[in-house]
């Protein structure tokens, strides 16, 4: 017997109709560890339930989840309320929660506990044993997926933050039974190249099973054991690994990460601009400085100069000339007071003054100054010279004795 053809869309609908019909199905309720935990904008939740067999999807809408009064995280054990049906449009089967309520701790939630309570308690989280990142690293080694977009967002980052710096990628398996193992295995590698100054080691975001492999004991002390310091960059902001604990420093994403290991370049041109500014500023200050000091040695060294103590003694000399001619002016002029002086006692000494008042030289006719009637006799004749002419007169009477006013 032929039947006529089915279109996807009336399979579909069919068994959405089976389904519903379903007395188990229609109402059931699922136990189960929450994974890939996914709220949407909408407010609708996105989530699966696993066991340590299987996995099923699930989705609450907004008309369910707002009655929700509790926290729902990957890890979290839970009981759904709710029925199976099928998303016709691709045509996949999932549950369909109406409500959901906790039911206790998840194995991979005990597990990350038990092991951050112990590696804790060894230390390996402690502040004093982060190492310092390099401020301008010269080669970034990463350890991640080659395929993944976190690769991708972390050479993206890192080439236009910081284009001069190289990266070294190592390809590793980051979920899966040997993901730990391979991270392990690039990590020692990388801390074993001399030209590698940091490492980034993580993924993109997934669900807490995906993520797993970085909460593994075995990379925890491989990272802790390195001699490179370590940036994790796991999943997404709210995903906590124990990888992050232990590294030297935790970015919330692989994107933020290759921001924390590299100087953006128009911030750094900015801080090498203001720092040539403030040298070349304080190498004014010093300039100006060091010319004042020149300055005012300069001064003092010509101060001290021969030449200027040429200067000096030659302007001592001006000085002291100038001084001598003053002196000699003065010595001249006193000197010429006193010839004027004398030249006036001598002028009233001069016989010729006398002349003037009325008296007279005598001399014999040989032109001797006759001083005395001693060198005269009778009818012996003799001049008298006076102020305007000479009288020559003979002795006719000689009379010794001394001069009287008296009248002969």
């Amino acid at each position: 017997m032929t039947s006529k053809p089915l279109s996807v869309s009336e399979v579909n609908q069919y068994i959405k109709r089976l389904l519903s019909s379903d007395w188990i199905l229609s109402n059931l309720k699922v136990e189960g560890e929450i994974s890939n935990f996914k709220p949407h904008y909408s407010g609708h939740i996105y989530f699966s339930l696993k066991d340590e067999k299987s996995k099923i999807k699930c989705v609450m809408f907004k008309s369910y989840s707002r009655n929700l009064d509790l926290t729902l995280k990957d890890g979290d054990k839970v009981i759904v309320t709710g029925y199976i049906s099928i998303y016709e449009k691709e045509g996949n089967y999932q549950l369909y929660a109406t409500n959901i309520e906790k039911s206790g701790i998840g194995e991979l939630y005990i597990s990350f506990e038990k092991l951050k309570a112990k590696l804790e308690a060894q230390g390996l989280f402690e502040p004093a044993n982060k190492k310092e990142l390099p401020a301008f690293p010269k080669k970034i080694g990463v350890v991640t997926s080659s395929t993944g977009a976190a690769v991708r967002d972390i050479i993206t980052v890192i080439k236009r933050r910081f284009p001069i710096v190289d990266i070294l990628i190592y390809p590793a398996l980051v979920q899966g039974v040997y993901a730990a193992d391979s991270i392990c295995e690039g990590l020692n590698y990388l801390d074993s190249r001399e030209d590698i100054d940091l490492i980034i080691v993580g993924r993109g975001g997934g669900s807490i099973e995906e993520l797993f492999s970085f909460n593994e004991e075995k990379v925890a002390r491989t990272i802790f054991a390195l001699n490179k310091p370590v940036v994790s960059a796991v999943g997404h902001e709210t995903d906590f690994t124990i990888a992050d604990f232990v590294a030297d420093l935790r970015a919330p994403t692989p994107s933020a990460a290759a921001e924390m290991v590299t100087p953006e370049r128009e911030k750094l041109l900015e801080q090498l601009e203001e720092k040539l500014n403030k040298l070349i500023s304080a190498m004014d200050s010093i300039i100006l400085n060091k010319k004042s000091k020149m300055d005012f040695l300069y001064n003092d060294l010509k101060y001290y100069s021969p030449l200027n103590r040429v200067r000096d003694i030659m302007q001592q000399q001006d000085n002291l000339f100038k001084r001598l001619i003053l002196a000699i002016k003065y010595s001249q002029k006193s000197k010429r007071d006193k010839i004027d002086k004398l030249y006036k006692v001598l002028g009233y000494l001069n016989p010729l003054h006398s002349m003037e008042r009325g008296y007279g030289i005598m001399m014999d006719l040989d032109g001797n100054v006759i001083t005395s009637i001693d060198f005269l006799g009778i009818d012996e004749e003799f001049n008298i010279m006076l102020k305007d002419g000479i009288i020559r007169a003979k002795v006719v009477n000689i009379k010794k004795g001394e001069l009287s006013n008296e009248r002969n």
